[in-house]
């Protein structure tokens, strides 16, 4: 039976523009007929996902996501002294696993051998790529489709197993993704404002022109964020090749991430970085939703992260009622002015405890 964790999650984020739209304001979402502060699931997924506290611990089980793989290909054959025309026909035959190559320039500014869409790349993925690179050198000879074949081995990489892969052009090679990662919204409803700023230019004396060098204009906003996760634990395990050790190094190294780093857009500008101040995790086979449910009529009051907190326990709590139990288990940690309860590491244990593996 599918085994699930969900995670729920509440972050207060001062004045901030932590993911921008077309227009560099702060993305928003209407629900509940306000409108709320949004953070997608994309910006979410990439600060966890590049995060050094994610790199230190998953870091050589980690893919890269490039579209670029082709040149990178090429300037190791070059490097290994093959010639520039037999580097780029054999580069561009190995890419072509990955994707359709760019043989020249387009007008969008695509690079020739680079690939059409990005490409996630397992690390065994890439290091075949280089043995076959560097095998080629050596024996001076374009790859053989056998060969071509060693490329596309079953991937092992957690951020692959975490958020799946989709190549366009082999989709038997697909990775459906065991998490899913909801767009964080706010609980309450918010204005978004607009920071009028200048900056003086330090070798004007002011003796003609006692202006600013540059006037510019970026836009803000605060609040306090629900995030939602969903894991398929059972998935994991599969694309992980039923490894528990890494499952649970990786369901370690997620959960930190998730509760520690913020994206970094305006990082510099508004220093906006939180850690999560209540944080719900579930486990269990019942078949999981969202208690974003709990904020569609938005969060009032004086202390909007209280209010948050109980308007999302009373919710599972109305959902057994008339589902029955929603999940297996509970465990909760939270962080308030006014007191602290449980830990992240007690959440951590809960959720990797036994065997993750054994039960798939």
């Amino acid at each position: 039976m599918t085994q699930f964790i969900q995670l729920h999650a509440l972050v207060s984020y001062p004045p901030s523009n932590l993911n921008r739209d077309d227009l560099g304001r702060p993305k928003t979402a209407i629900m509940g007929s306000a409108n709320r502060l949004r953070i997608s699931s994309q910006s979410l997924k990439r600060a966890w996902r590049t995060s050094e506290l994610f790199e230190s611990a998953l870091g050589e089980h980690k893919g890269i996501r490039t579209k670029r793989i082709g040149i990178e290909i090429k300037n190791a054959l070059l490097d290994q002294g093959v010639e520039e025309k037999n580097a780029f026909e054999w580069a561009a035959l190995m890419a072509a696993c990955f994707g359709k190559v760019k043989t020249k320039k387009d007008k969008e500014g695509g690079e020739p051998l680079e690939i059409e869409q990005l490409a996630h790349i397992a690390p065994e993925e890439r290091r075949l790529i280089d043995a076959l690179a560097t095998k080629l050198a050596t024996e001076k000879r374009a790859p053989e489709e056998a060969e071509l074949t060693l490329l596309r081995q079953k991937p092992k990489a957690v951020d692959i197993a975490l958020f799946g892969r989709m190549l366009a052009s082999s989709p038997a090679y697909n990775v459906e993704a065991a998490a899913q990662v909801a767009h964080a919204i706010t609980v309450h409803a918010v204005k978004v404002d607009d920071d009028y700023f200048t900056a003086v230019d330090d070798l004007n004396k002011h003796d003609e022109d006692a202006g600013a060098a540059h006037i510019g204009e970026t836009g803000f906003a605060s609040g306090v964020f629900y995030l939602y996760v969903c894991i398929n634990k059972t998935l994991l395990c599969e694309n992980l090749q039923n490894d528990s050790e890494l499952v649970n190094k990786t369901l370690t190294a997620f959960i930190e991430s998730m509760t520690k780093v913020s994206p970094t857009g305006k990082q510099n500008s508004f220093a906006s970085r939180a850690y999560t101040s209540y944080l719900l995790a579930e486990k269990g086979p019942q078949q999981p939703r969202s208690l974003s449910v709990a904020f569609l009529k938005p969060v009032h009051g004086n202390d909007i992260l209280d209010e948050a907190i109980k308007s999302l326990n009373k919710q599972y709590e109305h959902f057994d009622n008339v589902y029955g139990v929603c999940a297996d288990d509970r465990k909760f940690c939270l962080v308030t002015t006014e007191k602290s309860e449980g830990s992240l590491s007690e959440i951590i244990g809960f959720l990797t405890a036994g065997e993750p593996c054994s039960n798939t």
